[in-house]
């Protein structure tokens, strides 16, 4: 059977869009560790993943709002401190924390999990905005110069995550953007994440937050999606989707910032029948952990946060842990990328070229978009890598692959 790959360039030129306005053009940039992003299950326990990875994000770690404000004004902050001593004793300094999760005590909701997560009135308005105030100033004053960023709400637009409406979101983020500034101004305030998979969730909420936040001077520093595709999605859908949030950017008039994906993989379960649980495995997670990366430079998003590194979860379908085939592609991108510049990607019929440059080398990573195909080679590369790390020397100046393999001179 066939596996389908897919590089953003062509999935853009299907949808039709040229370089959207409101999406960084990467070319030229340097590739740092931080486009590698993870979420550790269990980090504000000690956990930490054997390969490398250069941000974290603080979601589903027992760090809500909830879990450390447990009743008014009494914060508990060990999970919280142990999260961050633990990435930072691992070399990890970039954390992104998110705020959310309101207290049942401060909460206008009265939802149960699941029907609203993580916790009782999790998804509710604050009672008060004082209320919210005190929170955000409490965490950012505790951790300034060592939470590097943080994102006011998940996935905002899902009435499980937030019942309110996209104006008092809009005034959260202004409110969160306000209170980090004057406390840590090198600290970022990355936008609310949105998923996009539900489109109607994502068109009853998203345009409409954007016209109140744009009310608000556009009070954020970084854009935030979550690409998730359908379950029996593939790159190509998380490309349409994520260029389809561009593009939504684009139609608000919002101005040009950094783009993050702050949550991602792949076979999601749910919801209903049509989107039954599926597992990605062997060589296709490999495939589609490396594609995205390269998908996400192509896009202009600068980082991208896989879900999760935990033990086996049927309800991922790439499985990221020790000795696993995603885990694996993931580490050894990092080993080709880091530190190169990007020098963009091209598509010719079904193969696709990624160049970088870096260490006085050429570095190009190749692979098509369906079926094992042939790659010519101007002379002098002499060595092809695959995602397990093993190496060979090039003949004939020429390769032949589906999956992306590394060839350089």
């Amino acid at each position: 059977m066939k596996r389908i790959l897919t590089l953003t360039f062509a999935c853009l030129l299907t949808l039709g869009l040229a370089a959207p306005a409101s999406a960084e053009d990467l070319r030229g940039s340097t590739v740092s560790d931080t486009l590698f992003g993870m979420h550790v299950k269990g980090v504000q326990q000690g956990v930490w993943p054997s390969i490398e990875f250069g941000s974290l994000r603080l979601w589903d770690n027992d760090t809500t709002w909830a879990a450390i404000e447990k009743s008014p004004g009494v914060f508990d902050w060990t999970t919280l401190d142990t999260a961050v001593a633990t990435a930072q004793k691992n070399g990890v300094t970039d954390i992104l924390m998110v705020l959310s999760g309101t207290p049942a005590w401060a909460s206008l909701s009265t939802c149960q999990p699941p029907a609203c997560l993580p916790s009782p009135g999790a998804a509710g308005m604050p009672r008060d905005l004082a209320l919210w105030d005190t929170w955000v100033t409490q965490v950012v004053t505790r951790y300034k110069g060592r939470i590097t960023s943080y994102q006011p709400w998940n996935e905002a637009n899902l009435q499980t995550f937030f019942e309110g409406t996209p104006a008092q979101m809009a005034e959260l983020t202004a409110r969160t953007y306000r209170i980090v500034k004057s406390i840590d101004p090198q600290a970022e305030v990355v936008a609310p994440s949105t998923g996009t998979r539900l489109g109607a969730a994502f068109k009853r909420f998203y345009p409409a937050f954007l016209r109140e936040l744009g009310q608000r001077d556009w009070p954020i520093d970084v854009w935030a999606v979550h690409s998730y595709p359908a379950s029996l999605g593939t790159p190509k859908d998380r490309t349409a989707l994520a260029a389809g949030f561009i593009q939504t950017l684009r139609d608000a008039g919002a101005p040009e910032k950094p783009i993050w994906d702050t949550e991602n993989n792949y076979g999601l379960k749910g919801p209903g029948p049509a989107n039954p649980d599926v597992d990605i495995e062997g060589k296709r997670a490999e495939d589609w952990t490396a594609v995205s990366f390269l998908d996400s430079l192509q896009l202009g998003i600068s980082r991208m946060y896989m879900y999760v590194w935990e033990p086996p979860n049927d309800l991922w379908g790439i499985q990221y842990y020790n000795g696993t085939r995603g885990a694996r592609a993931m580490q050894t991108m990092q080993d080709w990328i880091v530190g190169t510049t990007f020098k963009g990607c091209r598509q010719d019929g079904i193969n696709i070229t990624c160049k970088f440059k870096g260490d006085g080398t050429q570095r190009w990573i190749l692979y098509s978009t369906q079926g094992r195909t042939k790659f010519a080679l101007p002379p002098r590369f002499d060595q092809v890598c695959q995602l397990n790390g093993k190496c060979k020397k090039i003949r004939k100046d020429r390769v032949r692959t589906i999956s992306p393999v590394l060839v350089t001179r």
